[in-house]
């Protein structure tokens, strides 16, 4: 429906309406905040699947 996702125009244009309402100081910020929260979002994803597939092998034995 929408083709093959937003490609680099659009991310351009993210990225500067970003810059001009946050400001070139606190989007550096923004961006660490954000790739610490999708890091911890990614463990705690792993550790549950990996807890799911303990419970599983602890099932078939």
């Amino acid at each position: 429906m929408f083709g093959s996702g937003i490609g680099i125009p659009g991310l351009i244009l993210i990225l500067v309406i970003a810059l001009v309402i946050f400001g070139p100081k606190k989007l550096p910020e923004i961006g660490k905040a954000m790739g610490q929260t999708l890091k911890e979002f990614r463990n705690s994803t792993k550790d549950l699947t990996q807890d799911d597939d303990t419970d599983n092998n602890n099932k078939k034995q």
